[in-house]
């Protein structure tokens, strides 16, 4: 297709890449994605990290199609429905009942980051402490491109050019426990809440475990509440089915999306300890937040089924011991080949730093660059800061994951390759 004949505007493309078939997808089964230009790819990016048990899972699409005959659309605006429920109740058993309550449900992860700030805010608001209107992130971190969302990003993604607010909004360094003391020495009783992504997924970068034990700590301390976004993280990615379940302590809001329906529907969740629950209760507060297709049935059935479709499979198991033989294969990596200088990550959450001829970064071109290549030799990766992520399904087999660390392998030679042949430019005296 040409370029100037296309009247679709996908997300982060340039104008000029804009009706390229060797980009469009055409299907998707198992870990495969087949494009409009013929060629058939091995995903190692799991979708855009949400297809945590491959393409076309029947029994998901199955409980999709009936929700769909039975009650193609059913609201959670000023009602309730059981598909809602049924969603709702699973998704606490899974979190964790002695310490969850509630589910509120939203459309994607930037509005379910949204609708968390509200609820921190207000939760506040109801014990008289409307001056708690602070809300904390790392800096680095990504919380989504809504304007709430956006403004709790710590990535400096054109906040400024958009005019997104970030007045109240405070970013500290990720896993920095003295700029986090810092910043509550400063005005501890303004903070509502501090958000926080178990493992930063710009650069899958785990919270260590004396940073975790400090903000545990500092929320006992002060009474803020600390949220969870395990937008990136949750559903088995880490190799537990959360990854704050390895934590002491649990967050007070929880956040969920990306692999909560398989990627089948948008959608995303709240999870509310009973801490949050019990305060809303005991005001009989209504919390301002809601969305047209949040609850509804069709979404919340992709959600009940995946669960079902987590445990049957084994997943977080099988993620558990397919992410131990990705990292012995990225460290492979790392020992052969001097370019790929280190190997992050948890779980099958992982990126592969590589550098250039002259052992510097890779810029943004390059990383793209990059990608192209693995591309080319036969597999899908996603880009990470100065290096490629490597995100699979947690149902890869063994033979899939040779591939996909194949294709990256061949990939980061061939670039390599291109990049030191390039003509140097500069002025020569």
């Amino acid at each position: 297709m040409n370029t100037t004949d296309s009247t679709l505007w996908p997300y982060l493309t340039p104008a000029s890449a804009h009706g390229d078939d060797s980009l469009c997808g055409v299907s998707a089964r198992g870990h495969r994605i087949r494009y409009a230009d013929g060629r058939e790819l091995l995903d190692g990016s799991s979708g855009l990290w949400n297809v945590n048990l491959g393409y076309g899972n029947d029994a998901i699409a199955d409980a999709v199609a009936d929700a769909m005959r039975e009650a193609s659309y059913l609201s959670a605006f000023r009602y309730e429905n059981v598909y809602a429920r049924r969603a709702a109740d699973d998704l606490v058993q899974v979190a964790g009942p002695d310490h969850y309550a509630k589910v509120l449900f939203s459309s994607s992860g930037g509005a379910a980051n949204d609708m968390a700030m509200k609820v921190a805010r207000h939760f506040h608001a109801l014990a008289g402490q409307s001056r708690r209107d602070l809300v904390v992130s790392m800096r680095g971190s990504f919380h989504g491109l809504t304007f709430g969302g956006f403004a709790l990003t710590g990535e400096e993604l054109g906040q400024r050019v958009y005019g997104v607010d970030q007045r109240l909004v405070r970013h500290v360094e990720p896993d920095s426990v003295t700029d986090l003391e810092t910043l509550f020495s400063r005005g501890a009783e303004r903070i509502a809440a501090v958000v926080v992504e178990p493992v930063q997924g710009t650069g899958t970068v785990p919270l260590s475990e004396e940073y975790v034990c400090e903000l545990l700590r500092l929320r006992d301390e002060h009474g803020f509440l600390l949220i969870a976004d395990e937008v990136a993280t949750g559903f088995g990615r880490t190799g537990a089915f959360f990854a704050t379940h390895r934590w002491p302590g649990q967050p007070d809001l929880l956040i969920t999306s990306k692999g909560l329906t398989n990627g089948t529907c948008p959608a995303s969740a709240v999870i509310a300890s009973r801490r949050v629950a019990e305060r809303f209760a005991e005001h009989d507060a209504v919390l301002t937040h809601a969305e047209t297709q949040g609850g509804s049935p069709v979404p919340c059935a992709a959600i009940s089924a995946t669960i079902a479709e987590m445990r049957r499979l084994n997943a977080v198991a099988r993620a558990r011991s397919l992410g131990e033989r990705l990292a012995a294969g990225m460290d492979a990596l790392v020992a052969e080949l001097p370019q790929v200088t280190e190997a992050t990550g948890m779980g099958c959450f992982r990126t592969l730093g590589v550098v250039g001829p002259d052992g510097s970064p890779l810029s943004g071109e390059e990383v793209a660059a990059l990608v192209a290549a693995v591309r080319d030799a036969g597999a899908l990766v996603h880009p990470g800061p100065g290096g490629v992520q490597l995100i699979p399904a947690l149902t890869y087999g063994e033979e899939e994951l040779e591939e996909l660390l194949g294709a990256v392998r061949e990939g980061v030679l061939s670039h390599h390759a291109a990049l030191s042949t390039r003509p140097a430019t500069g002025v020569t005296a």
